[in-house]
């Protein structure tokens, strides 16, 4: 895969798997702007990780619709295009409905559909409008096992991914004609930073044995299927939805 002269924003690129999708593209020859909210140490750290030269780092709050197309509109300004967007931006909170009071509830919910699946739509159409002008490109987006499985202690996580998967199937239709393509990832489990704490606590041998392969994912095995989706030859994958959980999970 050869991303030579291609253009990249990554969201929530500062860490995890963001920011081993970052640094797998600029090895690949692409120019990344990485993406973060509210740690610029991080960003800087994945920054300096990124072979080849161009990269840059764009801040944003995703959850608010002005701050999305300013990030797009200053990546597009700082690399004169964009060819490929990375929705990968994200957060997880358990609030189980027999615990958590109503309050709690509606906040839980507004702030992670915002973040999870509003973000992907607004940046979508973002940066739509400047690929619909520039003769194409390739949007990719992060979703979760617990789209199908369902999250019973986070149900408003549940409910952006599997939202998030319908908003790549719609907008693959939709952005076709205009050599746009669309595809969506599900991981599940993955070793980053993140889950170190759930991964190394008591659950963490039943997290890894819910596979065949007595682990989880690592993030270059999900960025290395962002990367094959986002390149050339894979256009009549739009629309799909590839699963990366090691059989953890299996749907018809």
């Amino acid at each position: 895969m050869d991303f030579s002269g291609k253009t990249v924003l990554v969201t929530g690129g500062s860490r995890g798997i963001g920011r081993e999708i970052c640094r797998q593209f600029a090895t690949k020859g692409a120019r990344v702007a990485v993406h973060y909210h509210q740690n610029r140490a991080a960003a800087e750290q994945t920054h300096a990780m990124l072979t080849g030269e161009g990269h840059i780092i764009v801040q944003a709050d995703v959850s608010n619709a002005t701050h999305v197309k300013r990030m797009v509109d200053e990546t597009i300004t700082a690399f004169g295009k964009l060819d490929i967007l990375v929705n990968n931006a994200g957060i997880y909170d358990e609030h189980l409905i027999t615990e958590v009071n109503y309050d709690a509830w509606q906040d839980y919910w507004q702030r992670t559909i915002q973040t999870n699946l509003m973000s992907a739509a607004n940046a979508s159409y973002c940066a739509a409008q400047h690929m619909m002008q520039t003769g194409g490109g390739r949007i990719i987006n992060i979703s979760s096992r617990g789209a199908f499985r369902g999250e019973p202690t986070a149900p408003a996580y549940g409910a952006s991914k599997a939202g998030m998967n319908q908003l790549g199937q719609s907008l693959a239709v939709a952005l076709a004609p205009y050599n746009i393509f669309v595809a969506t990832v599900a991981p599940g489990f993955v070793e980053t930073d993140m889950a170190l704490d759930i991964l190394n606590s008591d659950r963490g041998d039943a997290i890894r044995n819910q596979s065949p392969l007595g682990r989880v994912a690592k993030p270059e095995e999900v960025a290395y299927v962002v990367l094959f989706l986002a390149s050339e030859g894979s256009q009549f994958m739009t629309g799909c939805i590839v699963d990366i959980n090691g059989a953890s999970y299996l749907r018809t």
